[in-house]
């Protein structure tokens, strides 16, 4: 029975060491990843369409800057009726200088944002980002002039409105009244 017990243990050792060699070894073959020469490059189109977006609100805030000395004088014209037929426009007058006062300054700030449009650093000359870093510099400066020019009229148009409408419904025609042709 010796010779049956001695054989089974050195079978066994022989399977133990067979199986703990083939454990080292992998089980998934290896596989590298080749080199990818149709990769796509990085899509910017949401930097680019900001970028127009500013553009945009630049020339309608521009838009709005060349318009507002014309206004002024239209409402300088009203103020000078309404203070010939007797009425009080002391603060519409006073909501009109204040305006008028703003105008130079933010103008000035104004400015600023078409030389950054100019350089357009970061875009190609049609919108295209050319480098994204300096890209994202430019479009934060730009939004920074709109924000300093808005900041600029210190909320002066919507006061002057205010004034305004303040005094046409202080001076509303009366309902069933007949208004005067001058």
């Amino acid at each position: 029975m010796k010779p049956i017990t001695s054989m089974f243990k050195k079978f066994s050792l022989l399977v133990l060491f067979l199986a703990l060699g083939l454990a080292a070894l992998p089980v998934v073959p290896a596989a590298a990843a080749g080199i990818q020469t149709d990769k796509e490059p990085p899509s910017y189109e949401r930097l680019e369409a900001g970028w127009e977006r500013l553009q945009e609100a630049y020339a309608r805030q521009g838009e709005r800057l060349d318009k507002a000395d014309d206004l002024a004088a239209r409402i300088q014209g009203l103020i000078d009726q309404a203070t010939a037929r007797g009425y009080d426009v002391s603060a519409v007058q006073a909501a009109l200088d204040a305006f008028n006062a703003a105008l130079p300054a933010a103008a000035a700030v104004h400015e600023r944002g078409a030389a950054i449009i100019a350089s357009h650093e970061g875009f190609n000359p049609g919108g295209k980002v050319t480098d994204p870093t300096l890209a994202l510099e430019t479009t934060r400066s730009l939004a920074q002039v709109l924000k300093d020019t808005h900041a600029a009229m210190d909320s002066t148009g919507q006061a002057l409105r205010a004034a305004i409408r303040a005094f046409r419904e202080a001076h509303a025609p009366e309902e069933g009244a007949i208004p005067s042709v001058p």
